[in-house]
């Protein structure tokens, strides 16, 4: 997807999102506006309940607003259905979990190969191009190992090659050092940012650690489904 410098990656504009209806109706988020540029690398954070998780879903086109805009580049994301949401995550979008959503039966270049699996591309194409993501995170000598057969902080490796191996635009990235040591920790999120400050890749990052807030670009703090005056990290 191509666009200029100057155009934002994304954009809600007075974004909500309301679940049931009548008396039993809850509004998750209440009207958010914000700016993401390509490049970024965003930390999103707020208390359990804050609306940051329903947001993140919203970002990553797992839901539809009740009501707003949210473009991704000139895409109106809240005018697509289901499955026009789904090309867009396929081709643009890329997920890192806190569980790592690893196949425990296949080794890690098989989990890394299932994007492209999905895409139809021919299997020597999606060998090359899986082992060329795992080698890039550190793991060439481990492609052929079973999840079970890894550390954690190696299991998210994997997850984090999966999550580049079809060259995203955006990485959304939930909790992703949730399950790890600080020292594993400290790995991880150097990682993730040389995907965005050598690669380009605009980081959206939902954590409720500081420390790891701090490695991103801008702070996003959600407060009752409102977002709170934005903070940038200390350097």
């Amino acid at each position: 997807m191509n666009t200029t410098s100057d155009q934002p990656l994304i954009q809600l504009r007075g974004l909500t999102k309301t679940y049931g209806e009548g008396d039993s109706a809850f509004q998750a988020l209440r009207g958010i506006d914000l700016t993401i540029q390509r490049g970024d690398f965003v930390a999103i954070m707020g208390a359990s309940g804050s609306g940051k998780s329903t947001l993140m879903n919203l970002l990553g086109c797992l839901d539809r607003p009740t009501t707003g805009s949210y473009f991704y580049q000139d895409i109106p994301v809240h005018e697509l259905d289901s499955d026009q949401r789904s090309l867009l995550r396929r081709h643009a979008l890329g997920f890192i979990f806190q569980g790592f959503n690893l196949l425990s039966r296949t080794s890690a270049l098989e989990n890394v190969e299932l994007p492209l699996l999905y895409r139809g591309m021919a299997r020597k194409e999606r060998r090359e191009r899986a082992s060329a993501a795992l080698v890039s995170v550190g793991l060439g000598e481990r492609i052929h190992s079973s999840p079970s057969a890894l550390s954690g902080g190696q299991q998210q490796r994997v997850a984090i090659a999966r999550a580049i191996v079809t060259e995203p635009s955006t990485l959304l990235a939930d909790e992703p050092t949730g399950n790890l040591d600080s020292h594993t920790t400290d790995e991880i999120m150097e990682l993730i940012r040389k995907l965005n400050t050598d690669r380009g890749i605009t980081v959206l990052m939902v954590t409720h650690e500081d420390d790891v807030a701090a490695r991103a670009k801008r702070i996003v703090r959600v407060r009752d489904g409102l977002l709170e005056p934005e903070l940038t990290p200390a350097v």
